[in-house]
């Protein structure tokens, strides 16, 4: 009976409605989800993961957060925490065996810092195993161009202009998914003398630095790049260029470990379906149970 109410809740994925199909109630269906959490939790076995990923999760409103740390090849949950601070990604190497900590070779992350103290305190050589997520990188160039734009857009518009209106999102696109109707307008704004157009194309020069495999000829493809921000004198750009240079070391492990956090995004979304479906969660460690059940 127990395995058939597990087999429900998985198809159901949530425990009202199994409760409605078997006529069970609440608790009865929450306490076998539980215990298959936990037998399912000490039958593992303690497989090393090569390549993992570490993102945070919104529990609530007013920054509640769950550390998720994911095996990027097996795209599984491997552990959670709660809170997004050193202690909570530490737990999970704590957790682990020192051979299963000399097993990983690269963790794709974004640039937060308690994650990367945690790291080089914890992780063997973890200095050489950041891979700053490049997708993070770029959103925090899509933020800086979206800040020129909506500048030169105020400044446009006090002149009577409305040259960028309705054009906040065409901005943000990479050139390639730049819807087909709306091609013909951008193509004549990216070629014009505009700022915007001037970082927008900064944004997409950087996305380059990804395809090498070389770390000599990222860093010479970086320096180049580097010299066009540092001429365009736009602070938004040039702050993230900033941050960028900062943490060049880690951005550019990427060229050994082409890893990024997509696996754990793709998480994200399946756990903010198991939120929404249950319309939130009162208690922090049934979420947990939740999440790692599905």
């Amino acid at each position: 009976m127990e395995r058939f109410v597990i087999d429900v809740l998985l198809a159901c994925q949530t425990v009202k409605g199994a409760c409605q199909l078997l006529n069970i109630s609440w608790d009865q269906a929450w306490h076998v989800m539980d215990r298959a959490v936990k037998r399912g939790t000490l039958r593992k076995e303690a497989i090393p993961s090569r390549l993992l990923g570490v993102d945070e999760k919104a529990f609530r409103k007013g920054h509640r957060y769950l550390t998720i740390v994911n095996d990027i090849e097996r795209g599984t949950v491997e552990f959670i925490s709660e809170n997004r601070e050193k202690a909570s990604l530490a737990e999970f190497y704590k957790s682990r065996t020192p051979e299963q900590l000399r097993a990983i070779e690269a963790i794709a992350m974004d640039m937060w810092v308690p994650y990367v103290q945690a790291i080089l305190e914890w992780l063997p050589l973890g200095k050489d195993k950041i891979v700053f997520d490049k997708f993070h990188v770029m959103k925090k160039m899509n933020e800086g161009v979206d800040k020129v734009r909506k500048e030169e857009h105020r400044a446009l518009m006090a002149l009577g202009s409305k040259t960028l209106s309705k054009t906040k999102y065409l901005w943000l696109y990479g050139e390639e998914n730049i819807p087909e109707h709306r091609q013909e307008k951008f193509t004549a704004l990216k070629e014009s003398t505009l700022k915007t157009a001037r970082v927008w194309s900064i944004k997409e020069t950087l996305r380059g630095l990804w395809s090498y495999k070389s770390v000599a000829w990222a860093k010479r493809f970086y320096a180049s790049w580097k010299k066009w921000v540092d001429r365009c004198q736009l602070e938004p750009i040039k702050r993230v260029c900033a941050m960028i240079h900062q943490r060049l070391e880690n951005v550019l492990t990427y060229c050994k470990h082409p890893i990024t956090n997509g696996v754990a995004e793709c998480l994200n979304s399946k756990i903010m379906s198991i939120k929404r479906r249950a319309e939130g969660f009162r208690n922090v460690e049934n979420f947990k149970t939740a999440i790692y059940f599905h």
